[in-house]
Parts: structure tokens; C-alpha cells; sequence
């Protein structure tokens, strides 16, 4: 009897955005291409950022929101990252917790009058209740450039003033920001989750997704309870900003740590880093494709694309008497 296959629902990890929706329409199509059949029951992760540096933020989010009504048998997963998060604080789309005024997360940071100073977070009307992530998303820092990313900065610590501008507003105008920010953008940013987490199979443990990542050295637990719950009252969240403490993944290894966040792509057994582009200009931007982990970037050709998920054990061949 004709072997029979049996297919794999592939789980697609696609790094951070930063408002390049060319670049994003690009990708999607190559992983259209390279998937085939497989890609209309995919469960497409986003790792987060989906705002600043690029020019195109509305666009992006545009795009977003209309995912699951353009494919409604994939699985969507879209993560918080640290520019999401800012924007939201400075729209005030956080959640409010009773009796926890948002001043609190900036009042009480090591160094905040200098920071202050040299971030500019922003002092508008309203600015008395801002999560300080707001602040500084908003704001205007002093520097011209950013020596770490060998880059100018644009607007803000967060670079968000190509996010104003796509809307249509002048950086730092909240209030006209606040009317220009379509209100299923605003739902869309006020349904992002802070981790996914999906079951293993033989070729890999339980997923944990989260934009920056787990630190080893603080209690696994603790963490995941912050991030299930969405804790709005840190003043700064390391599983979303975290840098060398959030590289390596903690000691349990059943668990397959997987982020975007750090500009660079990163693979081990255990720890996956997707952020090639890290929202610079030059930079392409890619996804892993899980189990296979194959590298799909918006820079690739269709045939590029077909040779390298060709091999992708995506599909199991069984032969039957």
C-alpha cells in the first residue's frame, strides 16, 4: 500500500518588527512560499516590538490585527516586547492596580534624577501617573547617538519617534497620539501576552517564549508567575529589557528558551535568540521554523527558501502493509 503522510503543525518564531512592514510583508510571503499547505495551520509566534525604529509602525500593526481574520487556522501569539510595553504605558493602556499609583515606578529608581536628565522622559499633561517605561518611551534623550547600536537615536531612548510620525503626530504629542491610535490598535496592544508557553515534543522540551528572556539566576517560578499575571508594578521588567542576565537559559533543561530582543541570531539546544535585524536599516529580518529550525529572512529568494525547508522533517512519511 502508498506510504501515507502525516503532518506536523509547524510553529513559526518570527523576530522583532520595529515598524518594517515591507520587510515584514516580505518574510510572510517567503514563509508562505516555503510552507506550503503547512503554513495555513501554523502557530506563528511573534516575539515582540513591534513599534520605533522603523517607519511604519501603524502599518505593522495594521497587519497584526488583521492576521487572525485573514488566517483564521493559524495559531497567533503575540508577545510584549519593551517598545510595546512603553507605548502602551504612555497611551495608558496598562491596567490599573488599586491603591498603586504608576508614580512609583519611577520615583523610586536607583539614579533618577540623572537618568532623568539624561533619557528627557517626557513631562507632559498627565505625566504625574505614567509608568515610567511611558516616560521614557516618550520623552527626548539628550545623546544624538547610540554608540551600542552604532546608530543615531530617534526621538526617544526607544526611538520612538518614527511611531509618531507613522500616525501621523509629532513626537512627544500625547494627546494627539492618544486620537490617533486606531482603538483596535489599542486593543491589540492591550491583549499582548508577556510569555507563551507550548508543550514539547521528541526533538524539543516545553516552549517558553518570552522577548528578552528568563534569568538563570532568579527563582524560574517567580518569574513565570510575574509574566502569567502580567505584573504592571515593576518600574523595570527584566524578561523584557534584561540584556546579559536574560542570555543563558536557566538550569532547567526540558524547557527550550526562546526570544527575540537582543539584534542577533542566536542557537543552541536550549536557547534560541531570533533578532537579526534588531530594527536597524540594514539588517534583514528573520524566523526560525520549529521543529527543523530553519532560517526564513525577508532578504531571501522563493528557491532559497524551498532548498533549505525541503529538508524540514516537518512531514512524516509511514509506510503501511
Amino acid at each position: 500500500m502508498a506510504a501515507t503522510t502525516v503532518a506536523r503543525r509547524p510553529t513559526v518564531c518570527i523576530g522583532d518588527v520595529h515598524g518594517h512592514l515591507i520587510r515584514l510583508h516580505a518574510l510572510w510571503r517567503n514563509l508562505e512560499a516555503g510552507l506550503g499547505a503547512l503554513f495555513a495551520s501554523a502557530t506563528v509566534i511573534f516575539l515582540g516590538d513591534y513599534c520605533d525604529r522603523g517607519p511604519d509602525t501603524a502599518g505593522v500593526l495594521d497587519f497584526l490585527v488583521a492576521l487572525p481574520t485573514s488566517y483564521p487556522s493559524q495559531k497567533h501569539v503575540f508577545l510584549c516586547g519593551n517598545h510595546d510595553f512603553g507605548m502602551s504605558a504612555f497611551l495608558g493602556l496598562l491596567p490599573a492596580v488599586p491603591g498603586f499609583p504608576f508614580s512609583r515606578t519611577w520615583e523610586g529608581t536607583k539614579g533618577a534624577e540623572e537618568k532623568q536628565e539624561a533619557e528627557g522622559w517626557w513631562s507632559g499633561r498627565g505625566f504625574e501617573d505614567m509608568h515610567l517605561q511611558g516616560r521614557r518611551w516618550g520623552g527626548r534623550v539628550k545623546a544624538k547617538f547610540n554608540v551600542k547600536k552604532n546608530m543615531e537615536y530617534r526621538g526617544s531612548i526607544f526611538d520612538s519617534e518614527p511611531t509618531f510620525s507613522s500616525y501621523g503626530v509629532e513626537h512627544g504629542d500625547r494627546e494627539g497620539l492618544l486620537g490617533a491610535v486606531p482603538e483596535d490598535h489599542k486593543a491589540f496592544l492591550r491583549k499582548l501576552v508577556w510569555i507563551y508557553e507550548q508543550d514539547g515534543s521528541e526533538s524539543c522540551g516545553k516552549l517558553v517564549a518570552v522577548h528578552a528572556g528568563l534569568e538563570a539566576a532568579r527563582p524560574l517560578e517567580e518569574q513565570l508567575r510575574v509574566l502569567r499575571e502580567k505584573d504592571v508594578r515593576l518600574s523595570r521588567h527584566e524578561n523584557m529589557l534584561g540584556r546579559s542576565n536574560v542570555w543563558n537559559a536557566p538550569e532547567a533543561r526540558s524547557i527550550l528558551s526562546l526570544s527575540g530582543h537582543h539584534g542577533s541570531l542566536h542557537m543552541e539546544s536550549h536557547r534560541l535568540i531570533i533578532d537579526e535585524s534588531g530594527g536597524q536599516d540594514n539588517m534583514p529580518l528573520a524566523a526560525v521554523v520549529l521543529p527543523g529550525r530553519q532560517i526564513v529572512r525577508d532578504t531571501d529568494s522563493i528557491g532559497h527558501v524551498l532548498d533549505g525547508l525541503a529538508q524540514s522533517p516537518l512531514s512524516l512519511q509511514a509506510s503501511a502493509d
